[in-house]
């Protein structure tokens, strides 16, 4: 495989391995990412960490109950390498405790629903475009997590809250909630993240050392990136990696998957470096 690659693919993949380890070592159960880091071993030639990852992913469906997720990973392993001992054990384990119950585990057999975990929490909403105030952009959301727990005052919020028009373009990148909080000094943009994190479940990127791909941003719309301050970051296989500060926001998941048309997968990172790369992106 490695001899299909020229040298900046080839870096390409090392550094997306890297950066993904860091993300997977800190949330073991971002079953998402270790799927991306699987792809880049397997790209790579990398066998032995290739079966690795799988072991990983299978461990993190096994945590999150998807069992037969988790079994799917386990038989993909056997049929590679038959006698893998730790893939025999583990399948042995599932059947085990899959064998005492009484009834199987009807809704967490299934594959998460990325709602749950990364993508899915961004379903698009039908006829959101139609009118402004059926536009969800996450203030709901994010008002409960921020003002009905009592980390920020109601008027706090509605003060730093961004509204960007649908029907005049930005001229620049609309600055997100969490930058707003932390230039007012209301609440640290660490914190904030921290919040965001726990509550998406997303996956943080840190931007500012990922050599990301800026034709990749140049090629989607100046608009839909700089009104809600989101960064197509990096693609792997068919999907695209789309970095953003405002995890809740429906209406941009919606805009951004009616322009690219491909599988999102959404990761959280620093207001700053959204805005730097957008200013970057877009002169």
């Amino acid at each position: 495989m490695l001899g299909t690659l020229n040298s900046g693919e080839e870096a390409q993949l090392r550094q997306t391995i890297e950066m993904f380890e860091v993300i997977t070592q800190s949330q073991p159960q971002d079953y998402q990412s270790l799927e991306i880091l699987k792809e880049a071993y397997l790209k790579l030639g990398m066998d032995r960490e290739v079966v690795q990852t799988s072991k990983r992913i299978a461990e993190a469906y096994v945590q999150l109950g998807q069992l037969s997720s988790a079994i799917l990973e386990y038989e993909t392993i056997l049929q590679r390498h038959p006698d893998d001992k730790d893939a025999l054990a583990a399948m042995a384990q599932i059947e085990s405790k899959a064998t005492n119950f009484a009834k199987p585990v009807p809704e967490m057999e299934t594959p998460p629903a990325p709602a749950k975990s990364s993508t899915t929490s961004f379903a698009k909403k039908p006829g959101a475009k139609t009118a402004q105030l059926e536009v969800d952009d996450g203030r709901q959301t994010m008002y409960k997590f921020f003002v009905e727990v009592k980390l920020i005052t109601a008027g706090d919020f509605d003060s730093c809250w961004p509204a960007p028009s649908l029907s005049t373009p930005p001229t620049r990148a609309v600055e997100p909630f969490i930058h707003n909080l932390a230039e007012r000094q209301i609440m640290p943009v660490e914190k904030s993240l921290r919040v965001l994190a726990d509550r998406s479940r997303l996956a943080f990127v840190p931007l500012e050392r990922y050599d990301l791909d800026i034709d990749l941003v140049r090629s989607v719309s100046r608009e839909l990136c700089q009104r809600w301050c989101v960064v197509p970051f990096d693609r792997m296989s068919k999907s695209i990696m789309v970095a953003t500060a405002n995890p809740f926001n429906k209406q941009a998941v919606a805009d951004l998957e009616d322009f690219l048309q491909h599988r999102l997968l959404w990761y959280l990172a620093a207001p700053a470096d959204l805005l730097r790369i957008l200013s970057k992106s877009f002169r």
